[in-house]
């Protein structure tokens, strides 16, 4: 799934030049393409390769992970990933209430380790992309007030701990259910712990559930939230 050495992977890291920077640098330009230019969306499965999410343009959890892994080890950083599962209602509004009911009680998740300055630092802040985010808070978040939402569980809505700046982001991590502990590769995590869904569920996710829920995602990015998703 880390497949870094993909044409496309190695023309976007010489396009950005991002070899020519230091660590800390490399790690946040890396970090916030993936937070802000791989947008927040739901793609036909969890075990894509990173360069297929490249492809998508868009991503949430699992799938951002392996890309913003694969650029991290392209430029020679170390990264692990770290295995979850969260609560599916901080999904909601992202995923719209008619096709909600549908959703696992608890869902695979994960973020991306990586090893920094003698320590491993937690990186899930990269989930939500800016746009989005902001829409969410224009709606939410009057003051620093705990919020689960929207592909969003955090103390802090109003000001999430989603930047790089050298310590652990987070963006979901107050949705957390299991810890399943860490993997050296995503494959390694998939094949222990499967995917969301199985059988017929898989197959309309895939071709019809995640476009529906996209299109939601997409209008909120555009024109915030609606009555409809905040009830």
């Amino acid at each position: 799934m880390l497949n870094f050495k993909h044409p496309k992977i190695q023309a976007l890291i010489s396009q950005r030049h991002w070899r020519n920077l230091s660590q800390f640098d490399a790690i946040g330009a890396i970090y916030h393409y993936v937070r802000d230019e791989i947008r927040f969306g739901y793609n036909a499965d969890d075990r894509l390769s990173a360069s297929q999410v490249l492809k998508d343009g868009y991503g949430q959890c699992n799938t951002k992970g392996t890309l913003l892994m694969a650029l991290l080890r392209a430029v020679g950083i170390s990264t692990r990933l770290h295995g979850f599962t969260i609560y599916n209602e901080l999904q909601r509004g992202a995923i719209p209430d008619y096709l909600f009911v549908v959703a696992p009680k608890r869902i695979i998740h994960s973020w991306v380790e990586i090893y920094q300055n003698d320590r491993w630092i937690n990186l899930e802040g990269y989930i939500i992309d800016q746009a989005f985010l902001k829409q969410v808070q224009r709606n939410f978040a009057d003051q620093c007030q705990q919020f689960s939402g929207f592909g969003i569980a955090t103390k802090c809505l109003a000001t999430p701990n989603v930047d790089w700046q050298g310590e652990d982001t987070y963006i979901q991590s107050d949705g957390i259910a299991d810890d399943f502990g860490v993997y050296s590769q995503p494959d390694d995590f998939y094949a222990s712990h499967g995917s969301n869904f199985s059988g017929v569920k898989k197959l309309l996710f895939r071709y019809l559930f995640r476009h529906l829920i996209n299109l939601n995602v997409n209008r909120i990015r555009a024109h915030g939230v609606s009555q409809n998703n905040q009830s």
